[in-house]
């Protein structure tokens, strides 16, 4: 029995990682439902712990340009990390697209199916849209106004979220009848709710992922990145409605 239970000892050891370690991740709040359940996964397979951190993308590079114990940045566009690297605080050769994203005219109350009947008509009293100059869902939204020329009769409606999180809480809580919001915040939802942008009316989203000078030693945040590029990862991006290139 003892020399049976030190040998199941010694299994689970071998089984377990050599140094589970701690990752910090700012991530972009459009992607905090697949963030989490990739990171459950990430933990299952390797024995590291992520801890996130999630927001508008303009703000939490912000929070990195101050010093914030960032160790990657998953942001909702393709500008911030490209920043990042340029202002010394992303590592180059580590930037990577791990999702692209769609914008979606969203409403549990009005039949969205003809979204752009429905913004023409202006019948609505409010319309929630993540703030533009930090979130770019936010951002794709108001471009999507400006192609169909409403731009200066839907803004005076406009009420503005934080991030596309509060955006989408605006929207279901009946501060506004309806809103711009991530078509991964709303998968699953009635057709009738749910309104697909044409994408040719506001810039692509490329989402995209850089390892942090702050996270280059930790082996745990280099292989978090990895992971997000594994297979079962972009199974859960794919499912939840992201494309990829």
């Amino acid at each position: 029995m003892r020399l049976a239970g030190i040998a199941l000892g010694l299994v689970m050891l071998a089984a377990a990682p050599a140094q589970a370690g701690t990752v910090s991740a700012a991530v972009a709040a459009n992607f905090t439902k697949v963030a989490e359940e990739i990171g459950a996964d990430f933990k299952a397979a390797t024995g590291h712990d992520v801890v996130f951190s999630f927001g508008a993308t303009g703000a939490l590079y912000t929070q990195i340009t101050q010093a914030a114990p960032f160790e990657v940045f998953l942001s909702a566009d393709d500008k911030r990390t490209k920043t990042a690297i340029e202002e010394g605080f992303g590592v180059e050769g580590t930037e990577f697209t791990y999702a692209m994203g769609k914008v979606v005219l969203y409403s549990p109350t009005i039949d969205v199916t003809d979204g752009a009947a429905v913004l023409a008509a202006n019948a609505f009293q409010h319309i929630a849209i993540a703030d533009p100059k930090t979130a770019p869902y936010g951002a794709a939204g108001m471009a999507v106004l400006e192609a169909f020329g409403l731009t200066e009769a839907v803004t005076p409606k406009v009420v503005t979220g934080e991030n596309i999180t509060q955006t989408l809480q605006f929207v279901e809580s009946g501060s506004a009848e309806l809103g711009f919001v991530a078509l991964s915040q709303v998968s699953g939802k009635p057709a009738a709710q749910v309104w697909r942008a044409p994408q040719e009316d506001y810039p692509a989203i490329r989402q995209n992922a850089v390892l942090l000078k702050t996270g280059a030693a930790n082996d745990a945040a280099k292989a978090f990145l990895d992971y997000l590029r594994s297979e079962p990862a972009i199974a859960v991006i794919k499912a939840a409605g992201y494309e990829l290139e």
